[in-house]
């Protein structure tokens, strides 16, 4: 039976390694990362690197990233497929820009913590797909 396998590619460094760029850089640097990116949303030029800077909002808060990629039967890998552009546009225009801010403050608020860092970093993980659809 050829079928294909997917499986998520991460590029994490180690937990301390994450936590302590977190303490000292990440949660400054994210808060103002998010805040540029809202503030290119704003314009028409701007609204696309806005959202690629939303995208990559985990990477910046927490050295976190990930991608899905699918092996074929002859071992070739590519890109899992992503949701339709149109669908995506859509779904950011209508939910996702304040679906994202939501979603990112309490992300931020439960890093305040140290009970709260791991579903904090979790949800960082998770705000591309908040914010776009784009798969994590």
């Amino acid at each position: 039976m050829n079928r294909m396998i997917e499986y998520a590619e991460s590029n994490r460094p180690g937990c301390l390694v994450q936590v302590l760029y977190f303490i000292f850089i990440g949660w400054w640097l994210g808060g103002a990362w998010v805040i540029v990116a809202w503030v290119l949303m704003l314009t028409v030029i701007g609204l696309p690197l806005g959202v690629v800077m939303l995208n990559n909002v985990p990477q910046v808060m927490a050295l976190r990233g990930r991608r899905i990629l699918r092996v074929t039967p002859g071992g070739y890998v590519q890109p899992a497929p992503e949701v339709n552009v149109l669908l995506r546009a859509l779904y950011f225009l209508l939910i996702g820009w304040w679906l994202s801010a939501l979603w990112l403050s309490v992300a931020y608020a439960l890093c305040l913590s140290i009970i709260g860092l791991p579903l904090g970093f979790w949800m960082f993980d998770l705000a591309p797909a908040v914010v776009s659809l784009k798969r994590v």
